[in-house]
């Protein structure tokens, strides 16, 4: 686990990977495959905060907010 970094911010993006494997298909699909190919829960987890943290600057560089639509349903593939 990284420790170089704020706790809560930590927590938080835990937190919100877990939750979006929950509740949004394409997280779940994401998460889900990389699990299929050996992966432990906590570096799927890590995997699915990594595509969650790419939108997120994303929607910041451009200003827009979160569009589902827009998400390429091959890149949980």
């Amino acid at each position: 686990m990284r420790r170089g970094c704020s706790e809560r911010l930590r927590n938080a993006v835990y937190h919100l990977a877990r939750g979006s494997v929950l509740h949004d298909p394409h997280s779940n699909r994401h998460y889900t495959q990389l699990r299929g190919v050996g992966h432990k829960h906590g570096r799927a987890l890590r995997g699915v905060a990594d595509r969650l943290l790419t939108v997120l600057i994303a929607m910041l560089k451009t200003g827009q907010p979160y569009d589902a639509t827009r998400r390429n349903p091959a890149e949980a593939t």
